[in-house]
């Protein structure tokens, strides 16, 4: 098998595979089935540093995990250097194997309160917060940013020489500007060109949406890992099809038995995580990002969406499946 791992700091990846923070997705269950498929490093969603120097019960439970998912990057978000070093030493002693700032996150009302992308306008706060982070841990740093916020202000190019001299350990980058939102197209040249800038390892975030498109990314940039976020919604099997391509592998494709199997288990794991009522809430949109895509799939997603019952949707999600089998000659899948 090739060496296609890297290391951050003194943490070592297997393989260059990241999976993306996303705020209301990437919960444990989703982690624990991204791992499964090889994800080197997951990410937990972004938690407030001030709801967790709180402890509030919301925010603690972002961060509730497993040794399975190990190794585990803990994403913080804020704006104040003091709670930020405060909530990076908090979950380093809860077990965290990295720390990620967010500075890249381009949602109202988080940038409203000077957080994420919002820190790219002023660099001196950025540098005071890194300093602070980094004195109070010691497992490896990293910063999830932006091109920058808009062309010409905080360019991330730029800021590169500042979080290496703050002892930044790896930069992911997501190549649009904040002003962008997910708008237009990510610029995987800005990669190229951080890579080049920042002596750490980077790692490339933005329109992996397809297996193959990790190997052109790694390729094309020369960066040494890449995070894949809303592609793995509903896909878990990106990151086993990707590791399988960097291998000299076929990429497996899933057969409905085998996707029915997935989003069985995955809401099993939500059940078992959140319980029955705010389970039954997440589900709807689990389903929807498995079922996209597939034969009758837009009158399915329509049958679900005022159901509130998790049994109901289950058998809905059942009754679905044995309609797809029907229609390609086969057994109905096994609930």
């Amino acid at each position: 098998m090739p060496n296609i791992g890297f290391k951050i700091g003194g943490l070592r990846l297997d393989n260059p595979l990241v999976m993306a923070p996303m705020a209301g997705v990437t919960s444990l269950p989703f982690r624990l089935l991204a791992k499964e498929q090889g994800a080197a490093l997951v990410v937990t969603e972004m938690v407030s540093a001030a709801g967790m120097c709180q402890r509030g019960p919301k925010t603690m439970k972002l961060t509730a995990t497993s040794p399975v998912e190990r190794p585990l990057a803990v994403q913080l978000f804020g704006a104040r250097p003091s709670w930020l070093s405060q909530a990076a030493a908090m979950a380093e002693e809860a077990g965290a194997d990295a720390i990620d700032l967010n500075m890249g996150c381009p949602v109202r009302k988080v940038v409203r309160h000077g957080s994420g992308a919002a820190l790219l306008k002023d660099f001196r706060l950025i540098q005071d917060i890194l300093a602070q982070v980094r004195r109070a841990i010691r497992i490896p740093l990293t910063v999830k940013t932006r091109a920058g916020w808009s062309p010409g202000q905080g360019e991330v190019l730029d800021l590169a020489p500042i979080l290496a001299d703050c002892g930044v350990d790896a930069v992911i980058l997501h190549p649009r500007y904040a002003v962008q939102g997910f708008g237009g197209q990510a610029d995987w040249d800005i990669i190229a060109g951080l890579v080049l800038r920042f002596p750490g390892p980077v790692i490339g975030n933005g329109d992996v949406t397809r297996p193959q498109q990790v190997l052109t990314m790694l390729k094309d940039t020369g960066c040494a890992g890449v995070m894949i976020g809303r592609g793995a919604m509903g896909n878990p099997w990106i990151f086993s099809q990707a590791l399988a391509l960097l291998e000299g592998r076929s990429a497996a494709v899933p057969d409905l038995n085998t996707r029915l199997r997935m989003v069985r288990r995955h809401a099993t794991m939500l059940k078992a995580h959140f319980g029955l009522p705010r389970a039954a809430y997440m589900l709807r949109s689990v389903l929807m990002w498995y079922t996209k895509g597939l034969a009758g799939s837009a009158v399915f997603r329509r049958s679900i969406n005022q159901v509130r019952d998790f049994d109901r949707l289950m058998g809905l999600l059942d009754a679905y499946f044995n309609r797809l089998a029907a229609l390609e000659g086969r057994e109905p899948a096994a609930a």
